[in-house]
């Protein structure tokens, strides 16, 4: 047990000790062990979900943000779509059963999520309908004007820079093609990202790049600057981080919820949960948004 917490030290130091952006989120997100982390769940969704009234479970909420997210791309059946960041490609598959487009690329910097949902598609037998690849935002390896929309669910605060990922998606898509995207930020610029020192919060100060923290108004600018028109950045926080805390705060005073998890998964979360009222002051100080821009 004492090496376990070692190693899991270690790599934690190895993931932030890195001046690499990308190698900095790819490292993170490759320290939790799927097998442990998602025992207890239906589905592989990371995001922190869409919570409506009702909502039970992170399963729902996770596909419910990713319905969400289709709705705002306004998604059809002749759509080739780029999903980037696609975690592990859950969103994916139910825009392919849900909202029956014709195809979707993935672009992700983490081999193990491309690997996982390189197996799904091959498992659902969508291998023709699903191309999933390692790459990096900032870098879309798709010539012109290819796509019809491009998304990104709850990732794009994580690309170096979002502005430079805002250049490629208007690059690659045709001509009034849509990009969206469910995105975290600060409500206020003027936050220090040092300020989230939360186990479960600590990611906003390691694995933000400077340059993406900033607000709404901010967002919209960089959207303006970058060729877009007719942008929209609207908070959903009320659907996705409040519903976020109250489902996991009630998880950890839960014992037969808690009994659920896998075991080691179990211990980590307690731990990460220790101080929920600092993580209820830093969520306070984050935004959530739906973003909507077009391509002339």
């Amino acid at each position: 047990m004492v090496l376990n917490k070692v190693k899991t030290i270690g790599k934690g130091i190895q993931a932030v000790a890195t001046s690499d952006p990308d190698t900095r989120v790819r490292r993170l997100y490759e320290l939790a062990d799927p097998e442990k982390q998602f025992a207890h769940r239906t589905t592989r969704y990371i995001n922190i979900g869409y919570w409506k009234d009702g909502t039970a479970d992170p399963d729902r909420a996770g596909e419910d943000l990713a319905l969400e997210l289709a709705g705002i791309a306004g998604f059809e059946p002749a759509d080739t779509v780029l999903d980037v960041g696609f975690g592990y490609g859950e969103q994916d598959f139910a825009w392919l059963r849900a909202n029956r487009i014709h195809k979707v690329h993935g672009l992700e910097v983490t081999p193990r999520h491309v690997a996982g949902a390189r197996a799904q598609a091959e498992s659902e037998g969508l291998r023709d309908r699903a191309d999933f690849r390692v790459g990096s935002a900032t870098g879309l390896p798709y010539p012109d004007g290819v796509f019809d929309r491009v998304v990104a669910l709850d990732s794009a605060l994580h690309f170096n820079t979002r502005s430079a990922f805002f250049t490629e998606a208007l690059r690659v898509l045709k001509p009034g093609g849509v990009l969206a995207a469910i995105d975290t930020i600060p409500l206020s610029g003027a936050t220090p990202r040092a300020t989230f020192r939360s186990a479960r919060l600590s990611l906003y100060r390691f694995s933000v790049p400077d340059a993406n923290w900033y607000d709404r108004h901010t967002y919209t600018r960089q959207l303006l600057d970058a060729g877009f028109t007719d942008p929209d950045v609207t908070s959903i926080r009320d659907r996705t981080w409040e519903g976020w805390y109250r489902y996991w705060t009630g998880l950890v005073s839960d014992p037969e919820a808690l009994g659920k998890l896998h075991p080691e998964a179990a211990r980590e979360f307690v731990k990460e949960w220790s101080d929920h009222r600092r993580i209820r002051r830093e969520v306070d100080l984050l935004d959530s948004v739906a973003v909507f821009a077009r391509k002339p």
